[in-house]
Formats: structure tokens, C-alpha cells, sequence
């Protein structure tokens, strides 16, 4: 990170790698009441926490995103994964596009290993 500009590297999607320069810009508020002209100068970025499945389960998220880079390895983790949010409006999943998952016949549908072992469901 510059005093001015931000250097990120974008990780997924078709221009993985390659890299965004966000600028530090200017805010002027219009409707200040105030006699002078207020500005800041500030990064137009969000903060975002990420946490495992694992850590997530027993919360409650208003918005989640789910990253699969590979399907899940345990009975009832993409149930918790899913379940996060208070709805499923309120839920976004990303799955990498590989042999295990992915696009679903060259459609907008896309599939993922949903683990079960039946022995557990007794």
C-alpha cells in the first residue's frame, strides 16, 4: 500500500492475477450546513471478516458468502455453510469451476459434493 493508491491483486474470475490500482479519492459532502467546506480523503474500500465453515457453525450471519474452492470433506458442513445467513436471499456462493464441481453442462447451474454419511442420519 501507497500513501495514495492501493495495489491489489485480483484472485478470482477471468482477470485472476492481474492486478487494480484503487486511488485515494476525495469526499465533499453537499448538503453541509457548515461555513466552511468540509472534505476527507479516504480509500473507497469495505472491511470484511472471513472465517471458516468450522468457526462459522452456531452463529448467525445476516449476509454470507461461501467460497468452495474444492467440495467440502465432512457430513453437514455445506448444511452449516448454508445455513449462516437469515436467509437465503441474503447468501452468495462462489464455486471454483473444476472436475469435483462447477458448472453444471455449460449452463448458469452449478454443482458441488454435498457430503452424507447415512450412518449418521439413525
Amino acid at each position: 500500500m501507497m500513501p495514495n493508491v492501493i495495489d491489489a491483486e485480483i484472485l478470482t474470475g477471468h482477470t485472476k492475477g492481474s492486478h487494480a490500482f484503487i486511488p485515494r479519492i476525495t469526499l465533499r459532502p453537499s448538503d453541509s450546513n457548515l461555513p466552511f467546506q468540509l472534505q476527507r480523503r479516504q480509500f473507497p474500500v469495505r472491511l470484511g471478516f472471513a472465517m471458516t465453515i468450522n468457526k462459522s457453525q452456531g452463529q448467525t450471519l445476516q449476509k454470507v458468502g461461501v467460497y468452495l474452492p474444492q467440495p467440502v470433506f465432512c457430513h453437514g458442513m455445506l448444511y452449516v455453510a448454508f445455513s449462516r445467513a437469515t436467509s437465503m436471499r441474503y447468501a452468495r456462493v462462489l464455486v471454483n469451476d473444476t472436475k469435483k464441481q462447477g458448472k453444471l453442462n455449460h449452463s448458469n447451474r452449478v454443482f458441488t459434493k454435498n457430503v452424507v454419511f447415512r450412518e449418521v442420519l439413525l
